[in-house]
């Protein structure tokens, strides 16, 4: 009975009836916010260009131009003197986007005044198999980059197809020796790879997943197929839509599968022989996004920053910040974006949810932590509650539900903004309530 559809379903509603305010922003000022007194703060990096608008994601994304991206690369570099003018520290840097390595001349000056500014220990890059070359990887090695996440998707060829990827980005067996040359040039080599693709057979997924323990990466990250309205329209026609009532199989195979060589290290990362994880969003007190569509996790409250890439690269040299929308969260759900987060980091430290919110958190949460006992998704001991392996999936259910009213976001935004080289605007968004994006 607790492996039923019907217990998920119920656990999703009632995780979106909980977290249903968590998006409804607010026009913000464009000025730096204050920086938080204390806690562990990452620093997010967005970079929008792709050279193959995939149409499956949902990300906010730019067909790449060459001259757009260097003066968006200088706009970025900018903003991020004006968070270190303004007290921030960071531990570690994240790189995402889009495809950063578009412009990777770019991209390491971009490092390198961050690691001038901030002293990070932690440098993450997200690429594609394409760019996976001795001109573009030893620049990146010398610059201090950590880990390096490549977006392969999967190996088999037909999907490459179906995806959009198989004649810019290689095939599978290109993909694999690109793969192989690239282990161990990093102390982290990362791979992204999505499960539950229309047309994906579990054969095919478990091929994946033989290759992956193969081919040399020490970290793997399995997505479920995340969409919004205007994928779904995307992915219609080129794909077909995914079936929610696979997950569970798919979910059962990674966990089976990659153990004990791979560990999980969050409900959807694993890692070879317990290498360390990179989920800044569930490890990090705070997070700042610099860039267009980023968005930033400061002292209680979610800001996002402009869709516009002319709006932004204007705001910036104005003095101000991409941000433009904010929501405060409330007391409550605070408290439970914390347990969310942390629970999909596989562990909630009961001293670091005392010192965090208090003794209010056991008292608000008491039916939320319960329940996850309830149903074998976590277990308790002296330190706090540990996420079984049972919990992981429906972790990985709650989070790829986020995620989802995080791209019905973007979808809002940009369809408050005109087209500006095929995916993006050239106006600012106007201010509204966005209390419906995430419902």
């Amino acid at each position: 009975m607790l492996n039923s559809p019907f217990i998920d379903a119920f656990l999703l509603r009632a995780f979106r009836f909980r977290t249903r305010g968590f998006l409804r922003m607010e026009d913000a000022p464009g000025t730096v916010p204050p920086a938080p007194r204390e806690g562990t703060g990452y620093l997010y990096l967005h970079v929008p260009f792709c050279e193959v608008l995939c149409p499956f994601c949902s990300f906010h994304r730019v067909q790449h131009h060459h001259g757009q991206a260097q003066r968006y690369f200088a706009s970025l570099r900018e903003e991020i003197r004006r968070y270190h003018g303004a007290g921030y520290r960071f531990t570690g840097v994240y790189i995402g986007g889009g495809t950063p390595t578009t412009e990777p001349g770019e991209l390491v000056t971009t490092i390198a005044l961050v690691r001038e500014l901030f002293g990070v220990r932690d440098i993450s890059v997200e690429t594609n198999p394409k760019d996976l070359r001795p001109e573009i990887l030893e620049p990146l090695r010398a610059a201090g980059v950590t880990r390096l996440s490549v977006g392969v998707q999967s190996f088999d060829d037909q999907l490459l197809k179906e995806m959009d990827r198989f004649e810019k980005y290689g095939g599978s067996a290109e993909i694999q020796a690109a793969i192989r040359g690239a282990a161990g040039l990093f102390p982290t080599l990362n791979l992204d790879l999505i499960f539950n693709q229309p047309h994906q057979t579990l054969a095919s997924f478990e091929r994946d997943l033989a290759l992956v323990r193969e081919l040399g990466a020490n970290q793997v990250s399995f997505y479920p197929l995340m969409t919004s309205p205007t994928a779904a329209r995307r992915m219609a026609g080129a794909m077909g839509l995914p079936d929610q009532r696979r997950l569970r199989e798919f979910f059962s195979a990674i966990v089976t599968r990659l153990q004990p060589e791979f560990t999980p290290t969050s409900a959807w990362c694993f890692t070879r022989r317990g290498h360390g994880s990179d989920e800044y969003i569930a490890d990090a007190d705070y997070y700042v996004g610099a860039g267009s569509g980023a968005f930033s996790f400061l002292d209680g409250t979610l800001y996002t920053t402009t869709f516009s890439l002319e709006t932004y690269a204007q705001r910036i040299a104005s003095g101000l910040t991409g941000i433009t929308t904010r929501h405060r969260l409330t007391e409550g759900d605070l408290m439970r974006y914390s347990l969310l987060m942390r629970m999909f980091g596989l562990r909630l430290d009961r001293d670091w949810a005392m010192r965090r919110h208090g003794p209010r958190f056991f008292r608000k949460l008491w039916g939320e932590l319960r329940t996850l006992e309830w149903l074998g998704a976590a277990r308790r001991d002296d330190r706090g509650w540990q996420l079984t392996e049972r919990g992981m999936y429906w972790l990985m259910l709650m989070m790829s539900a986020f995620f989802e009213s995080v791209n019905d976001y973007r979808d809002a935004m940009r369809a408050h903004v005109r087209k500006d080289q095929h995916e993006t605007d050239s106006l600012c968004v106007p201010a509204t309530d966005w209390s419906g994006v995430a419902k």
